[in-house]
């Protein structure tokens, strides 16, 4: 039996083809569904103590912990590719079991603020609020006995928190998932004169196993033990959504939802419930399998990091913390 043509056949010639539109670039791109922009992008960046400083991270390639001169220059870039703002991570000189230089006004990230907004007033500065990347033990909190204390750690991260905002920051955003960090957080820059700055809450925080290569670049790696008593179980998605509706009734401002790529439902489900502006974080383990693999000639890198990318946004999320951020501008500059 021979295979028809449907073109050549008669009473098919009525037919509804679903690929007219996907025959040339100029067609597809007039019915995409999801469009992605710099825009939706930020660009994380490491920042260390020195000058001139311009490390590579051995597990990220492409990822680089600055100095904040350095951070500076890095900045420029990311403005000039109409990305609309960078999320700092400190690593300090000095590292304690109350991560002091968290909440030091002359602390690394506080100053690469006052650097940065210097230089590229226009560009959005968000701060990651935690102590994971300044406490000698690599945890979250402040320990007792072992254990991670909730009330007491949450009041250095709201005073982290402040000092962030006074150095000039646009957007804090608490990442450690302690309860009632958002309410502290909020209630401390409202008695302090910053009702208007934004919290954006990493509101689902899983305890995944995809943080491994941001803990090189930000020399946060735990002591010992792990963060499952804080950060969410990976098989849970209804608790996510009690997590976002508890940072919203705190206050937050915009809701995040980390890793993005193994948890694509959770994103959708938090955007159609809440219709919240949400962000997605990309982590690092997402971006250094894909660069692994395209190293081994296994993938095409551009192609799967646009299509990681869309995905995400397809999801439902408003906003993307990517390391890929400036490479996928480039390609949508063009």
């Amino acid at each position: 039996m021979t295979t028809r043509d449907i073109s050549t056949t008669p009473h098919l010639a009525g037919i509804r083809r679903l690929r007219r539109f996907r025959l040339t670039e100029q067609l597809r791109s007039m019915v995409r569904e999801t469009e992605l922009s710099p825009s939706d992008f930020i660009y994380p960046l490491f920042v260390v103590p020195g000058r001139n400083v311009r490390k590579e991270v051995s597990s990220m390639p492409g990822v680089f912990q600055l100095s904040i001169d350095q951070a500076v220059r890095e900045c420029l870039t990311v403005f000039s590719l109409h990305i609309p703002g960078v999320i700092l991570f400190g690593i300090p000189s000095h590292k304690d079991e109350r991560g002091s230089e968290a909440y030091d006004e002359a602390g690394i990230v506080q100053m690469a603020i006052r650097a940065i907004k210097k230089e590229v007033p226009d560009l959005v500065v968000m701060t990651d609020v935690c102590l994971c990347e300044y406490t000698s033990h690599g945890h979250c909190g402040i320990l007792r006995d072992g254990r991670l204390v909730n009330d007491e750690s949450v009041e250095l991260l709201a005073k982290e928190a402040l000092t962030h905002a006074q150095a000039g920051a646009d957007i804090v955003a608490p990442s450690d998932m302690f309860d009632g960090r958002v309410a502290a957080i909020r209630e401390t820059l409202d008695s302090h004169g910053f009702p208007y700055l934004p919290i954006v809450s990493y509101a689902a925080k899983y305890a995944s196993g995809f943080y491994g290569p941001f803990r090189d670049a930000a020399e946060s790696t735990p002591q010992f033990g792990d963060r499952r008593s804080h950060q969410m179980d990976p098989a849970n998605a209804d608790e996510a959504l009690r997590e976002v509706e508890q940072d919203i009734a705190e206050g937050a401002d915009m809701v995040m939802v980390k890793p993005a790529l193994s948890y694509l439902d959770v994103i959708k489900r938090v955007k159609d419930r809440f219709g919240m502006p949400t962000a997605a974080y990309n982590v690092s383990g997402e971006y250094s399998m894909i660069k692994a693999a395209a190293r081994s000639g296994w993938i095409d890198e551009q192609r799967i990091m646009m299509e990681v990318l869309t995905s995400i946004k397809r999801a439902g999320a408003d906003l993307i913390l990517t390391y890929f951020a400036k490479d996928a501008a480039k390609l949508l500059n063009r």
